[in-house]
């Protein structure tokens, strides 16, 4: 029996000629995200237990991005305290406020995602990278701890999923409603620890951006993790990013490697969807759900924040007004700068929007965005829970970027396909 890409990165990773789903495995960790919200608690529990050591300097990336800058005493010294350990320890790839950006745009971005390769972080959503053939999962504060000081952790190598993306995106139809599409066919736990390897011809032709929102939201489902093969599109963005440690390592699935469930879209056939609340798998199309009036809409996140997204809800807002208010966040500082540079940002600011420095803020509930009781917001952000945005009363309606601005446009939610 073949292997999927997923178990070909964990026999690397491991020193094995192969594996399969189930195996424990304790392997090698190539690199060790760290953000402001739960690296302190880590840095806690390395001191408590007399370690003072980190397994490698140059494979660890810090970043402070949920509460920065800081929006109050508390995030204040969670910031210092990451600040201080990075410093102490030589932490080669930080990045303070100032060069800080929501972290999973920011690390492909700077250069330190390679395909092949074990990637942990201390946030969920860090199934992010697996956009680069690569294998990538959030874990919590203990395993963070246990990542940094030894290089290494057990995993049960999971089972895999295969996403078969037939046709391509008609216009005004993005990456986003893909996956909003395939959480609603396997709701919020079909995915369970599984590996959900997204396949087929309507890939090639997302940009690498594109990729990452799909593979983002692999936690939505459950995923352990989401994952897509290498190709030219990743080979040029790779060429692009990566400042150094260019060698990397690209693996394919087998034609025969053992998949539990295979799953088929015919991308030629969606339309732009809304997840409505409270949960990623409640995806209507938004002919069914379109007029529902909105309080705000948040463009922004580390599932749509990238520069491409700025230049779409830049195009649909051009020589416009938005109706309600509206949060525009670019992801990283070089994001932020581009906006600036390609005039991005004074087609927001003629629209009427608040543009903001990058923060994970309002994803999470955390400041730049809060919603009172009773309102709604549409959001291109990844997950819409109960109080997940503000208010416990307050409603969080998920949707691409393009989605997001022309509901800023009409007040309430509205296809972008009408603004293309």
């Amino acid at each position: 029996m073949g292997m999927t890409i997923t178990e070909k990165i964990f026999a690397k990773a491991t020193g094995q000629d192969s594996v399969k789903a189930g195996d424990l495995v304790n392997a090698n960790i190539d690199i060790v995200m760290c953000h402001d919200v739960t690296t302190p608690p880590a840095i806690s529990m390395l001191k408590a237990n007399g370690i003072d050591k980190v397994f490698d300097t140059e494979k660890i990336v810090v970043t402070p991005d949920h509460f920065q800058p800081a929006k109050d005493i508390k995030s204040a010294e969670l910031h210092k305290r990451l600040d201080t350990w990075a410093r102490e320890k030589g932490i080669k790839h930080y990045y303070p406020v100032g060069k800080a950006g929501v972290c999973h745009a920011l690390l492909p971005e700077q250069g330190h995602i390679r395909p092949g390769e074990v990637i942990v972080g201390g946030d969920s959503h860090t199934c992010t990278y697996g956009a680069f053939a690569a294998f990538s999962t959030g874990i919590g504060s203990t395993d963070l701890a246990a990542a940094i000081a030894t290089g290494q952790l057990w995993f049960k190598v999971p089972e895999s999923m295969k996403f078969v993306l037939n046709g391509s995106l008609n216009k005004g139809v993005y990456s986003k409603d893909v996956i909003l599409e395939a959480i609603r066919i396997v709701k919020t736990d079909g995915a369970l620890y599984r590996a959900m390897e997204f396949v087929g011809p309507a890939l090639r032709e997302m940009s690498m951006e594109a990729r990452m929102t799909i593979t983002n939201m692999a936690i939505e489902a459950g995923g352990k993790n989401g994952i897509i093969a290498f190709d030219e599109v990743t080979k040029e963005y790779l060429d692009a990013h990566l400042k150094d440690k260019k060698d990397y390592v690209v693996f394919e699935s087998d034609a025969d490697a053992n998949y539990v469930e295979t799953i088929e879209i015919d991308c030629s056939a969606l339309e732009p969807m809304i997840a409505k609340p409270s949960l990623p798998s409640n995806g209507v199309k938004i002919s069914v759900c379109a007029g529902e009036a909105m309080d705000q809409s948040y463009i922004g996140s580390c599932t749509n924040g990238r520069i491409e997204d700025m230049r779409i809800a830049a195009e649909i807002m051009k020589g416009k007004k938005v109706a309600i208010r509206t949060i525009v966040v670019p992801a990283t500082p070089d994001i932020w700068k581009a906006c600036i540079d390609e005039g991005l940002a004074e087609i927001f600011y003629d629209a009427g929007c608040v543009f903001s420095a990058p923060t994970c803020g309002a994803c999470l509930g955390g400041f730049m965005g809060i919603l009172a009781a009773g309102e709604k917001c549409v959001s291109s952000t990844n997950r819409n829970f109960v109080g997940r945005m503000g208010s416990p009363k307050s409603g969080v309606f998920l949707a691409s970027a393009a989605t997001a601005a022309a509901s800023a446009i009409e007040g309430k939610l509205a296809d972008p396909r009408n603004y293309l």
